[in-house]
């Protein structure tokens, strides 16, 4: 999602709220199932299969359009299935939608929403009409339920087997009001984003088949065979391999275009082992290009009618994307695709399989990043493809982390600073008393504000704050293993500390626990001091170690590290050890050598600690 940005004055607000194209045929394929067959992940996980193979024919006049769909499902569970779902992302973009109403009521509606949907006009909305489904060649009986298709099958789906899906649908394309749409504020024509008839999610917790309300996505993962028709003026870019560039030109071409007699091409894409497929179409993008050493194809489009000095950006902003995507690359895992494409066309920014949509008339540093974060994404839910309604701060708050990191190494900036921001953004939100546990499924927060300070700025910490406790290099290295054992699936916060704990031998469950399902609060102090004794005291419920520094009477330092006893460990640290501290115990008594002059908990501030002042004495 487009990367926010909360000053900490915003969050008063929760006070006042009562109750807060590189050419390529499809030989990724076989790479990215390498992901899968050589995971070290459970030998009992599973997930779901599906390939789509789409016609589509645009008409650019009434921003309609027809397509057929045929759907090839492999059920790998071991449930048998009795119905199956899609999702119909673009009726959520019509008056008394889910959307549209939870606009109208929360406290702090997005202004973006706001009151927009109820006032669309029946030429402006979006939907998607399903016109026909077959299972099999047999004919499906099944209704539309806001944003859900409801289907009833001919038969049950056997664990095991694959069944043919064939759809016939009509859509309408929505004036742009959140990701996707039409004429976007910056004029971009056609934003398509869940566009097309999508089957829900199943997996070990059932179907995933939540209502558009204005969080994000879950998608299952498979291979997109997809033709778009559409004015041959038009240029498109997005998730896929084009098949055709000497048939389309548009700057995509390796040789001399063909001559077209129709006034539609069709444009064929090829995305392999995705979960979604996106595309934006406008008769004024600029395609540039440019190659990462060892790595993608980079597409930018952007429009040719913007101020010069939005040009310039975008010319700027290119080479700098060539460095975001070596940073990830080497400080996540390798980027494994053959292209990624950055395409003006967002409300802000939104990440998508190969691509993202974004805003592109601000100025450079909103734009860089902004591109920064959506680039993230390509790891942090388009590769190891988190529940982003149960889930998002794995999303959103790696992302915001590792979009800020290659930032500061890029620009040469320390990376102190944005984290001090981060930490006093969610200093307010807990001490507002309008927290949710992250566990808070992503629509049901009171305020939009508290999900995304949860989602962007806790998220966030929760990284960070891990290398903390289990040392920066265990942290790093923890990174590099998530991604190669869970690319390409669906991680859920279990793995991810799974993994921590593997990585760093230490129990790490308590974090997890206290961190993502209570709003409980970390809170150390020094509470006496008297000569060569040290007294410590712990007034939050959240347990945490302890880094403490002491400084001597005759002016020498001394670094000390207390582990949490059910860590049942110790970070590599070059401070002295001393016996654990288990939680229950509200002080923490110990000697040291020489009188003291004065101690400090967490001198790094590398801790959430929501009341620093009594961390020194």
């Amino acid at each position: 999602m487009n990367r926010i940005f909360i000053s900490i004055v915003s969050i008063s607000f929760l006070l006042s709220c009562k109750p807060t194209t590189h050419v390529s045929q499809v030989t990724n394929s076989t790479a990215s199932q390498d992901y899968i067959l050589s995971s070290k992940a459970s030998s009992t996980y599973w997930q779901q299969h599906v390939d789509y193979n789409m016609e589509i024919d645009v008409d650019v006049n009434n921003y309609q359009y027809e397509g057929k769909q045929t759907l090839v499902y492999t059920n790998n569970s071991p449930d048998v299935l009795k119905k199956v779902f899609y999702h119909l992302y673009f009726n959520a973009f019509q008056p008394e939608s889910e959307m549209d109403i939870r606009s109208r009521t929360i406290p702090d509606p997005d202004s973006r929403v706001g009151d927009r949907i109820s006032k669309l006009k029946p030429n402006e909305i979006g939907y998607i009409h399903v016109q026909s489904l077959k299972q099999n060649g047999t004919i499906l009986s099944y209704k539309t339920v806001g944003t859900v298709l409801e289907v009833d099958l001919a038969q049950p789906i056997q664990p095991g087997e694959r069944v043919t899906f064939d759809m016939v649908f009509d859509a309408q394309v929505p004036v742009q009001i959140r990701r996707s749409g039409r004429n976007n504020s910056e004029g971009v024509a056609l934003s398509m984003a869940q566009w097309y008839p999508k089957l829900a999610e199943y997996d070990y917790e059932g179907w995933h088949t939540d209502p558009y309300i204005g969080r994000e996505f879950y998608g299952v993962w498979g291979n997109f065979d997809v033709k778009i028709a559409i004015d041959k003026n038009y240029t498109l870019g997005g998730t896929g391999y084009l098949q055709n560039p000497n048939e389309i030109g548009h700057g995509y071409e390796t040789e001399p275009v063909k001559p077209i007699g129709s006034e539609k091409l069709t444009w064929h894409f090829i995305a392999p082992n995705v979960h979604d497929f996106t595309w934006a179409a406008d008769p004024e993008y600029i395609h540039d290009t440019m190659q990462v050493p060892n790595g993608p194809l980079l597409h930018f489009l952007y429009k040719s009618t913007m101020p010069k000095d939005k040009l310039k950006n975008w010319k700027k902003l290119q080479p700098k994307t060539v460095e975001l995507m070596q940073f990830y690359s080497e400080n996540i895992g390798q980027y494994p695709y053959e292209q990624y494409s950055v395409i003006q066309g967002g409300d802000g920014g939104m990440e998508y399989g190969m691509c993202t949509l974004i805003a592109g008339e601000g100025e450079f540093n909103g734009l860089f990043g902004v591109t920064a974060h959506e680039l993230a994404h390509s790891w942090f839910q388009f590769l190891l493809a988190t529940n982003e309604l149960t889930n998002y701060w794995m999303d959103e708050g790696f992302t915001e982390y590792f979009g800020e990191l290659a930032e500061c190494a890029i620009f040469n900036k320390p990376f102190e600073k944005p984290t001090k921001r981060v930490y006093d953004i969610y200093f307010s939100y807990a001490k507002s008393g309008y927290e949710q546990p992250q566990t808070t499924h992503a629509d049901r927060f009171f305020l939009n504000q508290s999900s995304s300070v949860s989602a962007y700025y806790k998220g966030y910490i929760f990284l960070n704050q891990l290398s903390y406790i289990i040392g920066e290099e265990n942290q790093k290295e923890t990174i590099k293993q998530y991604f190669k054992e869970w690319a390409f699936k669906h991680p859920t916060r279990t793995d991810f500390i799974r993994i921590a704990e593997k990585v760093s031998g230490i129990h790490l469950d308590w974090y997890l626990n206290d961190w993502t399902r209570t709003t409980n609060t970390i809170d150390y102090g020094v509470k006496t001091v008297k000569e060569k004794t040290i007294t410590l005291e712990r007034r939050g419920l959240m347990p945490m170690p302890i880094d403490l520094t002491v400084t001597y009477t005759d002016g020498t330092t001394e670094d000390f590290y207390i582990p949490l006893q059910m860590m049942r460990g110790e970070k590599p640290t070059a401070a002295t050890i001393i016996k654990d501290w288990a939680w229950a115990y509200p002080t923490y008594t110990f000697d040291v050598s020489k009188p003291v002059k004065s101690v400090e908990i967490d001198p790094k501030h590398m801790m959430a600690d929501i009341d620093r002042e009594n961390n020194k004495k």
